[in-house]
């Protein structure tokens, strides 16, 4: 029996090392008949914010055989050289007006005045699309503009704190919207729509865009007491909100743990600057998505005479001067004279908007 049991473990053990023999000759001609498969890679993600901190220098015009995976800055360098249609333009989606909540930032103090101009003129054109930020429940503009008009409940003095409140309420009012571009504007700006739609049409809402024009020449830098205790400074632009800007929606929601529900008036109070500059800090500070640069849009702050004729029409969003420096406007074509239109605004809309009932003939030479 013991005899037996060693026999046929030797035969097994023989069987065995001849099938793995067989095995060592027979990979070879495995391996020439089965070769891996070549499978695409895949590609790397598109690189969708820029490092430059040098001007991006806006030109007009989509090309119509542009590739549609440039980045935001790639897309910007080639828009509106030659003030191309939208229709013509190779548009990165297909936006509309109502796509855009335009917030229009105020006080009591200037309802009468700067608001009468805007509701004469752009916002005529944009009623659905505006929504005007006040701090103060005031019947004769409710009227006028129905549920449009929010009232902050802000301070109506002109603080850091008071200008926070008021874009902490606008950024929660685009979010609740479902708008895909949030763009602040102020009650002395002048919105061209339709080289807003124009520019906003390059890019998709789902993308992180923050567009608009910084007033320094320089990035600001503040103590960081939101992710350390302020030992170190965050170095950052942001776009003044003087001259508006805009943020897709992509980005927005991104900008939520440090600016919906109140967080913006915190996040504000923790870095101690305004809102437009709060607004930079937590895109490019805290998201690391860079501002890209506009020369578009104007505020009060530059010199305004220098933009003239034709050029005046291509702008996205003009301003005009204050008490103390009431000549700062754009110079165009004599609409109306300096003295019935000391801001231009009226002479501009007139240029864009002809057919409007209170504008003069125009005769064309």
């Amino acid at each position: 029996m013991s005899f037996s049991c060693i026999k046929l473990s030797k035969i097994c053990f023989l069987l065995s090392v001849i099938f793995c023999a067989v095995l060592l000759l027979l990979i070879p001609k495995f391996q020439a008949i089965w070769k891996p498969r070549s499978y695409p890679q895949p590609q790397p993600p598109l690189p969708f914010n820029g490092s430059s901190n040098s001007d991006i220098t806006l030109q007009s015009g989509l090309k119509a055989n542009r590739k549609m995976n440039e980045s935001p800055i790639n897309r910007l360098d080639n828009l509106m050289k030659d003030h191309e249609e939208p229709a013509l333009a190779s548009a990165k989606e297909k936006l509309q007006l109502k796509d855009i909540f335009i917030a229009v930032k105020t006080t009591r103090k200037y309802h009468r005045t700067r608001l009468n101009l805007l509701f004469q003129t752009w916002i005529s054109q944009a009623k659905g699309q505006t929504f005007i930020f006040t701090d103060w429940d005031d019947q004769e503009l409710r009227l006028r503009a129905g549920d449009h008009v929010i009232n902050t409940n802000c301070s109506a003095v002109h603080t850091r704190q008071a200008l926070c409140c008021k874009m902490s309420v606008e950024y929660d009012k685009f979010l609740e919207s479902g708008r895909k571009w949030f763009c602040h504007v102020d009650d002395d700006n002048y919105v061209n729509l339709h080289n807003l739609l124009h520019l906003l049409s390059a890019f998709s809402h789902s993308q992180d865009i923050y567009v608009g024009r910084p007033s320094l020449d320089h990035p600001i830098e503040a103590a960081d007491h939101v992710r350390n205790d302020g030992s170190t400074t965050a170095k950052f632009w942001f776009a003044t909100g003087g001259a508006g800007f805009c943020i897709s929606r992509g980005l927005a929601l991104k900008m939520s743990p440090w600016a919906s529900l109140g967080s913006f008036i915190s996040t504000a109070e923790r870095i101690r600057l305004p809102d437009d500059c709060t607004i930079g800090y937590i895109i490019e500070g805290l998201l690391e998505v860079k501002l890209l640069r506009s020369p578009l849009f104007h505020s009060h702050l530059e010199n305004l005479q220098q933009l003239r004729g034709e050029a005046v029409l291509k702008q996205v969003t003009l301003s005009y001067g204050g008490p103390e420096n009431r000549r700062n406007v754009v110079s165009v074509g004599e609409v109306f004279s300096i003295q019935q239109d000391p801001t231009r605004f009226k002479s501009v809309h007139c240029l864009l908007y002809p057919d409007t009932g209170w504008c003069p003939s125009l005769t064309v030479n």
